[in-house]
């Protein structure tokens, strides 16, 4: 069985630390505090915590609102607000766990970060804080000199000293992602799977001495499965706290920070990003075995599957964005966003959670990497990278057994208890900009004002986890929150609102989502968001009274989409919205409830935490196997002496064969533009003289220069601009009047074409293009039914592309309902219609030869016995499809599809050589036609 890789920055492990004289006492019920040194974090024992359950929490406000403390310590019941079974390694963890900053955390005894002052964010403090490292660095030499070596190496070893006293157990993380451990343990449970966990152990290791890192390595290696990535204090730091959570988060949130301005900071915290980024990409290849599966989640680790693609090239690799990912107009402001993204494409398949933020994907490397995009994913130079979305859930049974608890039963009757007669909104959001905390309070105080009657009917809970760097949005959600309680509360009902400034234990917000009302989340942006998920399932009616309450969900996270219409969907934005969603909430009857519940309950169950992990995992071994049939090393060269067998028998042949880069250079040596070589002329002339040959050549050129190039080749089939245009193999013959043809006339040739593009429309949507490309007229070069922006001349190459990727994303927003797409081609930018392809012309072909040998599909004959396809590029990957299905579906028996060159691709062989050896079999193939055909005596004679 192969080893699925499961990539994440924290591990769902972590260490608790004691010191071995303290084992053998009986912990504390209440509290549990050991002796540390100096290097030890020593938590503070409190013996109480905000609860919504204890009636003698103080508060400042009549309505029992907490926030006296904006920062509150956790206390020894820490572990419950993140596990539904605190010291238990296998427990139920928290879908969107609210977690303390890495390094400061107090829920387990870790030791302190040595990681030390990042650089400032200020360009104008660079010059300064480089002078005085600089001093540092001397001073610090200068002392060196005066201390021993014995001296410096007992100093340096005594902070590692300070754990070797210290015994440890593995417990669950805090740190890691809630959701995918859930969804992983789900799926293991109901199928068989061998997953092997990559990350980090959640806390600063520089403290740890090597021979216990080593210990711990061991341990969770083999008896939890998770491979253990050591980095230094200081690139954690700087990885996670001033690059992914200064950076990346609030510009994959639609929240762009003033700090990518900055060229100080962003020298030093991408290079912490890249270096944590490489230790993993290490760790995996170090371990990594011919078959295994690696898959790698979230932003944390976008460099990481290009990094390990350099060293394992045929490895099958998945990424997996758990968070929003923004339009292209934001993601472009990062700095670092081409290597960004192309450490992403490094992956067989990226997954995100909805279609738009895939969409938001593709337009991006579009835009930004100027390469081709298709709904199923990313065309690179080499290879395709398929992307999908495919949205996560929760453990329904891990939940349902929370659930069904002594405890949470006990806290559900305490809540009915402490709140009847009231209708309850609840609601829990990490304080930050972008959980739209501050937004929702503003919008129950618009509905407190406009329906006063409510006041004394309705409670609104929030809870509310502070970070380290929300005390200004604290003050002004404090503000609101002062002024709630000022004009709605009274001594007899007691405050609409109840504010807690602090998190509650996992088993009391299920019992909360049991006896709520509502579930109110107003974030500005989220991948998905599981606790409404976990509402659903607590609505329905099997431990209290209440059941089937509505959702108010913002429209701008990834549930929303999921769930359809049966949620109540607000804006953000919109406080005057949000207020009449809570009041059509409350006032909402008995039926309207159920079917909107039913609708839910039935999304939730059919897209379970365990089923997306199987269905990535599905996903990515068809995208593998299709890319490894697709890769230049797997298809097989081109059988020569089989197909000179099969043409000699065949008694009806077929041949389309592409111009520019497949029967001659795009370019001659010199540099010269295209045009046919003699021997191309002979080679073609050559086929035409077999009276069983019909012969094509494709191009994307213009039909006048398709007859200027070929005027000498009498009866040549020709399809102009990648299929708008044919011409029909020997069709100098055809009327001048037949209906549906154009004249052309050219030197020594004169031919008649089939146009199926609608003129009229295609210089509609033409000149709606050069209105966008406007600006590059210059540069553009306009065919009868396609525009190509060139920018090999231009002196700014990278301004050229980026400026040509910024013009293709416009042109495929603007222009999309016209059918056109645009494909990045070599130093250009091709526009031209969806409806129209080699494809479309070449089945045109052969639905001819069908009428004219007067045979119908369901006859069970063949028009054509013999099909050979010769392509070098991605307009002739349709033809390679299209031929290949023929083949397989015996409409065609002998069927050749041959890449000439070295790419991935969809035909069955392929001709590494390039044209030269592509001339030698079509030379060799009309050998077998001139052996075959009946000797001249006559000429014979007269040559003798």
């Amino acid at each position: 069985m192969a080893t699925i890789h499961v990539v994440s920055l924290f591990l769902p492990y972590t260490i608790n630390f004691e010191d071995k004289e303290q084992e053998s006492r009986p912990p504390s019920p209440t509290s549990r505090t050991h002796s540390r040194r100096a290097s030890a974090i020593s938590i503070a024992t409190r013996h109480s915590t905000t609860s919504l359950l204890d009636p003698t929490t103080p508060s400042r406000t009549p309505g029992g609102t907490e926030v006296d403390d904006a920062f509150p310590q956790f206390g020894p019941l820490s572990a419950a607000l993140h596990f539904a079974k605190p010291g238990d390694p296998h427990s139920l963890v928290r879908n969107d766990a609210h977690l303390p900053d890495w390094g400061k955390q107090a829920v387990f005894n870790q030791p302190q970060s040595r990681a030390g002052l990042m650089p400032s964010g200020s360009i104008l403090d660079f010059a300064k804080a480089h002078e005085d490292l600089q001093r540092q660095r001397k001073d610090s030499h200068q002392r060196s000199r005066r201390v021993s070596p014995k001296s410096r190496s007992s100093r340096a070893g005594s902070h590692d000293r300070a754990y070797e006293d210290k015994t440890w157990s593995v417990v669950t993380g805090v740190h890691g992602n809630g959701g995918l451990t859930n969804a992983i343990r789900d799926a293991k449970d109901s199928g068989d799977f061998d997953v092997t966990w990559v990350g980090t152990i959640g806390f600063p290791t520089d403290s740890i001495p090597a021979a216990m890192k080593d210990d711990i390595s061991d341990a969770l290696l083999h008896e939890w499965q998770s491979s253990t990535v050591y980095v230094k204090d200081k690139d954690l730091d700087g990885h996670y706290v001033h690059y992914c959570k200064t950076i990346l988060w609030p510009i994959f949130n639609y929240q762009v920070p003033d700090h990518p301005k900055s060229k100080a900071f962003l020298d030093h915290s991408y290079g912490f990003y890249k270096s944590v980024n490489q230790a993993f990409a290490d760790n995996i290849i170090g371990s990594y075995k011919k078959g295994d599966i690696i898959w790698v989640h979230d932003y944390h680790l976008l460099l990481v599957p290009r990094m390990v693609r350099e060293k394992c090239p045929d490895a099958q690799i998945g990424f997996f964005l758990h968070t929003a990912f923004p339009s292209s107009e934001v993601f472009r402001c990062l700095a670092m966003r081409e290597d960004l993204l192309n450490g992403m494409l490094g992956a067989d398949l990226i997954a995100f959670q909805t279609d738009e933020y895939a969409q938001h994907f593709l337009q991006t490397c579009s835009r930004l990497l100027t390469v081709e995009t298709v709904a199923e994913g990313v065309q690179m130079e080499s290879r395709f990278v398929n992307v999908t979305s495919c949205p996560i859930g929760i453990n329904l049974a891990s939940t349902q057994a929370i659930r069904e608890t002594a405890e949470v039963q006990d806290k559900i009757d305490l809540l009915a208890r402490q709140y009847k007669g009231k209708k309850l909104i609840v609601a829990r959001d990490k304080l930050d900009h972008i959980r739209g905390v501050r937004q929702k309070l503003l919008a129950f105080e618009l509905f407190l004002n406009r329906h006063p009657q409510w006041a004394s009917k309705v409670v609104l809970i929030q809870v509310a986890t502070s970070t380290s760097e929300s005390s200004e949005l604290l003050s002004t959600v404090t503000d609101i929150v002062t002024r709630i309680d000022s004009v709605h509360s009274s001594l007899e009902h007691g405050s609409p609102l109840k504010f807690l400034q602090q998190d509650i234990p996992y088993a009391e917000f299920i019992a909360l989502c049991t006896v709520a009302d509502i579930l109110m989340i107003t974030s500005l942006r989220d991948g998905m968001n599981l606790t409404c998920h976990e509402y659903v399932i607590c609505q329905d009616g099997t431990l209290s009274h209440k059941k089937w309450g509505p959702l108010i969900l913002s429209e701008f996270t990834g549930s929303a989409v999921l769930f359809g219409k049966s949620h109540l969907s607000v804006n953000p934005w919109d406080f005057s919205g949000m207020a009449e969603a809570i009041k059509k909430a409350l006032e909402m009857g008995v039926d309207e409830k159920a079917r909107r519940w039913t609708h839910l309950h039935e999304v939730v169950q059919s897209h379970t935490g365990g089923l997306w992990f199987r269905q990535l995992a599905q996903a990515l071994e068809k995208v593998h196997t299709e890319h490894g049939a697709r890769d230049a090393a797997s298809v097989p060269r081109l059988p020569v002496q089989q197909v000179c067998d099969k043409y000699k028998t065949a008694e009806r042949r077929v041949f389309f064969l592409d111009y520019e880069g497949t029967l001659a250079p795009h370019r001659t040596p010199a540099g010269l533009p295209l045009s046919s070589p003699q021997r191309v002329l002979d080679a073609l002339n050559e086929l035409i003289s077999d009276p069983k040959n019909t012969v094509y050549v494709m191009s994307g050129r213009k039909p006048s220069d398709l007859e200027s190039d070929f005027r000498t080749v009498k009866s040549l089939g020709l399809i102009a601009e990648n299929g708008c245009f044919v011409s029909s193999f020997g069709s100098e013959s055809h009327a001048p009047d037949s209906p549906g043809l154009q004249r052309s006339t050219s030197r020594g040739v004169r031919r008649d074409w089939t146009g199926f593009p609608n003129m009229k429309a295609t210089e509609e949507w033409k000149t709606a293009v050069k209105g966008i490309l406007q600006y590059y007229l210059d540069y553009i070069e306009e065919r009868n039914c396609s525009l190509i922006f060139r920018f090999d001349k231009a002196t700014d190459q990278d301004a050229a592309t980026r400026m040509g990727g910024e013009c293709s994303d416009h042109i495929n927003d603007a222009c999309n309902s016209m059918r056109v797409r645009v494909v990045p081609i070599r130093q250009a930018v091709l526009i031209e219609s969806l409806d129209w392809s080699k494809r479309s012309a070449a089945n045109h072909i052969l639905d001819e030869l069908r009428a004219k040998h007067d045979i119908g599909v369901e006859d069970g004959k063949q028009h054509t016995d013999f099909l050979f396809i010769a392509g070098d590029d991605r307009e002739d990957e349709v033809v390679f499809r299209w031929a290949n299905e023929l083949g397989k579906s015996g409409e065609v028996e002998n069927v050749y599809t041959v890449s000439v060159g070295k790419r991935n691709t969809e035909a069955t062989s392929t001709l590494t050589q390039g044209t030269t050896r592509l001339l030698s079999v079509l030379g060799r193939l009309t050998k077998i036609s001139a052996d075959a055909a009946p000797r001249d005596y006559f000429n014979s004679k007269m040559k003798a």
